[in-house]
């Protein structure tokens, strides 16, 4: 691997971890809506990625080499979705029940947490690197 590749893979880490953050965000942000079916019900989203490889151009035995991180989509989950009846909500259906959204926040903050925190760790991926550019280019002063 390159010194240059690092950067790539330090880079779609980051761009994965960036929309992790978002689908994150979008849970939280729709954890209390209410529809009127189970089927018009917020349910809770979670990106889903894969590696990048390709096969490296040395040996058989060096196998696939690391590329990075490529998004493969966004799932749905299918956890059941909570009824509530709230006959005096303006949604409720004609048995007065209202449907919920299946996120879970406390999963959600865990989630944002490990993403930030994976965030990060790209990012000081990318500065060690750049670091060790630098101080590579200053070895023909």
């Amino acid at each position: 691997m390159s010194l240059y590749s690092i950067f790539n893979v330090a880079g779609t880490g980051m761009a994965a971890q960036s929309l992790r953050l978002n689908t994150v965000a979008s849970n939280l942000a729709n954890a209390e809506s209410v529809a009127t079916t189970p089927q018009g019900a917020y349910r809770a989203r979670e990106p889903v990625f894969a590696a990048i490889h390709r096969q490296s151009l040395g040996s058989a035995a060096d196998g696939a080499a690391a590329q990075g991180v490529q998004v493969l989509g966004v799932s749905e989950s299918q956890a059941d979705v909570p009824a509530r009846y709230e006959p005096g909500n303006p949604l409720a259906n004609a048995q007065g029940y209202v449907y919920g959204s299946n996120v879970n926040p406390v999963d959600e903050l865990v989630n944002m947490i490990s993403a930030s925190r994976s965030y990060q760790n790209n990012v000081e991926v990318m500065n060690s690197a750049k670091q060790l550019l630098l101080q590579t280019l200053n070895l023909g002063k």
